[in-house]
């Protein structure tokens, strides 16, 4: 898995540091490129990191921009990785039929 982009967002809450970092993955599968999210949430305290929560979807669409705009939506509504798949369930869902396309391309070579 490769990161092509990272976004990050810092929270001060209750004496408490918490970094958000959005990424947008990529992987090889056998009929190209996939793009997928990860996110990380660390929570600081006093410059100390006591928590780490992450979640990801590592193969959501063959398409980078589709992704991508998932990922700003995440950003712009600081989702937590807890809700991370409740969140992007049915965008991903909908991305399903990009490996179809895929799929016909390769088949027609």
């Amino acid at each position: 898995m490769k990161i092509v982009e990272s976004l990050s967002l810092a929270i001060e809450n209750k004496g408490k540091k918490i970094m958000y970092f959005y990424r947008l993955t990529q992987c090889q599968t056998k009929t190209g490129q996939a793009f997928g999210i990860e996110v990380e949430r660390q929570d600081l305290r006093e410059d100390v990191l006591v928590n780490i929560e992450r979640d990801s979807v590592d193969i959501i669409s063959t398409k980078e921009d589709k992704v991508r705009s998932i990922l700003e939506l995440l950003y712009k509504n600081n989702v937590s990785p807890i809700h991370l798949i409740d969140v992007i369930g049915s965008y991903v869902d909908e991305c399903i039929e990009d490996f179809n396309d895929v799929e016909s391309l390769v088949g027609s070579m």
